[in-house]
């Protein structure tokens, strides 16, 4: 696809899904889509977006106007004492301009902060900008946590992995949805194939028993840090999958969780760690931990 091609289906999604009132829910779940879709990841499994693509998200139809936004975000990365090069990388791309025709056009290849730095600069009018500011400060504030991720206690990394993982499921139904997952049961029976895989064979009902929990209860707080990370990878790489390789159909994807999870499962065994089926389960639950902190935050506040 050329990038014409690119800015022009990207536009379409954009008009439609924007030109309705979304609810708060559709809103982070098409804000979710539309930055996700084109992040992308080098070898070094490090993440990265392209201006160029970036621009069109963000509505932008000229590369000067645009630019001149990058210059504005350039300049608050020095001023927060960045390194600009870190964050906006410039790159050359070359593009189809007609009848087998190349030339080379201006790109950067941008961390996420960078992106949260664009659209803070950009034009607040524009709809798609606001809810760009809302995900890019909210993804920005999940990565520092992740890589101060070792000076957490136990409680706290389940926390932060919990966290991670309501706004990963959300963004997993998305795509489930879009692969042909439509009502409540088969959704259930789509989670259920990825457990299936993680967990050699065991889907909810088998682990909910196995970890001698209520009905109430649910599995995913009643995980410590390492299982719940296990997950993280799982619901991670099936969203992704369905969407880049644009999976239709109930069993497609129900094959596809399936696969993955049994990957996640695959990988651990290599790396000669514990089964999830085996690690302990915590006493407390995720609600516990969260009522604990409150309680300590009124306290320092008091």
């Amino acid at each position: 696809m050329n990038e014409k091609e690119f800015d022009s289906q990207l536009q379409e999604l954009s008009e439609r899904v924007l030109s309705k009132a979304l609810t708060p829910e559709e809103e982070t779940n098409y804000t979710e889509s539309l930055f996700e879709s084109i992040r992308h990841v080098n070898e070094y499994g490090e993440e990265f977006w392209l201006a160029r693509e970036l621009q069109a998200a963000l509505e932008y139809k000229r590369w000067d106007k645009f630019s001149n936004v990058i210059e504005k975000a350039k300049n608050a990365c020095k001023n927060s004492e960045n390194i600009v090069s870190d964050h906006f990388s410039q790159v050359g791309k070359m593009v189809n301009i007609g009848s087998g025709v190349e030339r080379e056009i201006d790109d950067y290849e941008l961390s996420r902060y960078a992106c949260y730095l664009i659209v803070q600069n950009g034009d607040s009018r524009k709809k798609v900008i606001a809810l760009g500011q809302t995900y890019f400060a909210v993804k920005t504030r999940q990565q520092e946590l992740i890589e101060n991720y070792d000076d957490l206690t136990e409680d706290k990394k389940r926390l932060a992995i919990r966290t991670e993982m309501i706004i990963h499921n959300k963004s997993l139904a998305d795509a489930a949805k879009m692969a042909g997952i439509e009502t409540s049961k088969d959704y259930a029976i789509f989670q259920n194939k990825g457990y299936q895989g993680l967990y050699g064979g065991l889907g909810v009902k088998e682990i909910h028993a196995r970890k001698g929990l209520k009905k109430s209860q649910k599995i995913l707080d009643y995980m410590g840090s390492t299982e719940l990370a296990a997950n993280l990878f799982r619901a991670t790489q099936t969203d992704e999958k369905l969407r880049k390789e644009h999976i239709t159909g109930k069993e497609a994807a129900n094959r596809t969780h399936y696969e993955v999870g049994a990957k996640v499962r695959q990988t651990i065994q290599e790396l000669g760690g514990t089964m999830p089926e085996e690690l302990p389960t915590p006493k407390k639950s995720i609600k516990q931990i969260e009522r604990e902190c409150k309680s300590i935050q009124q306290s320092k506040d008091e």
